[in-house]
């Protein structure tokens, strides 16, 4: 498949996978917030990703089996798209404020079905990326999964100002069946002889362990882990504290949802610049020095004045930190990947990022309930800078001394 062609399939299926996560991460929070739902309870809408976080416990499924006349990653693609726009669909007429629990129930479901898709995307991805192309690739595919966002935590909430929140749904839906039907007609291809349809999962298991149990196994899952553990506290307390600030639904959804994201895109590309033309570990520790200073600016509003020029700044460079050091932990991640159970390794990878940050979103509410913002902020500054030193540790363990190549050095080259 061409270059351009894989680059455009793989961004259009991360844009349906976004759709959901813009859902949650945005439009709810602010729709909930603006009818007296409790921050504690806001923080907790993160568990509705669990799907995301228990993905790795069905990945060899997706990984094994599927038809091979319609596409072993097309097999279980685009028959969870489908399921996806039908939940979305069904769920436009439901009000939160009379039926909050049946929304959440879909929600999950729609989560069930983009976790589900993702293990095949990611799947579909190893498969199709050369090693040459990690950088560029995972910049479309953090670019297409924040467009989603965008489209869903963005624009749609703008729009649901005017039109109910019931459009959210309906533009989720929409897309997710215009793109089911497309990704149908696309031939697969032939996947590289690096697919797990013949390795008996016992094997998928000792390498999995191999993963972990290596010299630098445990770092790397540590480094997965923790990474945006402080940025998922501020950005799960940032649209509700413009809430409590004054700022409207339209406001947060136009400066958060669009200026941000739009920031968001084009801080992807930069990461994918990055991680293209810096060694990966590099890249990674100079995306995650930078992210530090949006966050330092988030405590600043926190704990000032917060106008509408301030907000839209402060969360355009977030966004655009933030996007950066997402793509170059993607690359750094796919690198290490054993090709021959590409969707599994890559999924245990996904889950261990998904399950890090979301303690800190989790707890985020509680606290802030507790002692206000300032403090929240706070921490989330205190996790990135420990995050840092982390970081440090691992590139000492990854280059014990300077006339021997570790295997890391050799995965990345």
């Amino acid at each position: 498949m061409p270059r351009a062609a894989k680059l455009a399939l793989l961004f259009a299926l991360y844009f349906v996978e976004g759709l959901p996560f813009g859902l949650q991460q945005t439009a709810l929070p602010v729709y909930l917030r603006s009818t007296g739902v409790s921050l504690t309870n806001i923080g907790l809408l993160g568990l509705l990703a669990a799907p995301w976080m228990l993905k790795a416990l069905w990945a060899p499924l997706v990984d094994r089996w599927g038809s091979a006349r319609f596409g072993l990653r097309k097999s279980w693609i685009v028959p969870c798209m489908v399921g996806l726009g039908v939940t979305a669909l069904g769920a436009m007429g439901l009000d939160p404020t009379q039926t909050l629990v049946p929304l959440l129930v879909a929600v999950l479901g729609m989560n069930v079905f983009a976790a589900t898709m993702d293990i095949a995307v990611d799947g579909w991805a190893v498969d199709l990326l050369a090693r040459g192309e990690l950088g560029l690739g995972n910049a479309v595919q953090v670019v297409g999964y924040k467009a989603g966002l965008l489209c869903s935590g963005g624009l749609l909430v703008w729009l649901s100002a005017s039109l109910g929140f019931g459009v959210v749904f309906a533009g989720i839906g929409v897309g997710a069946l215009v793109v089911a039907g497309l990704t149908s007609l696309v031939p697969e291809g032939k996947a590289r002889e690096t697919n797990a349809e013949r390795t008996p999962l016992r094997t998928i298991a000792r390498t999995l362990a191999r993963s972990i149990t290596v010299r630098d196994g445990a770092l790397t899952l540590l480094v997965i882990a923790t990474y945006k553990l402080g940025e998922s506290m501020a950005d799960t307390m940032f649209a509700p504290m413009l809430v409590d600030r004054g700022f409207s639904t339209s406001d947060i959804g136009l400066f958060v949802g669009t200026y941000g994201m739009a920031c968001s895109l084009a801080g992807s590309v930069a990461g994918g610049l990055l991680a293209t033309y810096l060694p990966i570990h590099r890249a990674l520790a100079v995306a995650a020095t930078l992210r530090v200073v949006p966050l330092l600016a988030q405590l600043g509003l926190a704990l000032g004045t917060a106008t509408s020029a301030r907000v839209v700044a402060v969360t355009s460079t977030e966004h655009f930190f933030g996007g950066a050091l997402t793509t170059c932990m993607f690359a750094f991640m796919m690198g290490r990947v054993d090709r021959r159970i590409g969707a599994t390794h890559y999924a245990l990878f996904a889950t261990v990022e998904v399950l890090g940050k979301s303690p800190g979103a989790w707890a985020s509410g509680a606290l802030a309930d507790r002692v206000g913002y300032g403090p929240v902020f706070g921490l989330a500054v205190a996790l990135s800078l420990g995050f840092l030193g982390l970081l440090a540790l691992t590139t000492k363990a990854e280059h014990p001394s300077k006339g021997r190549a570790s295997s890391s050095n050799i995965r990345e080259a």
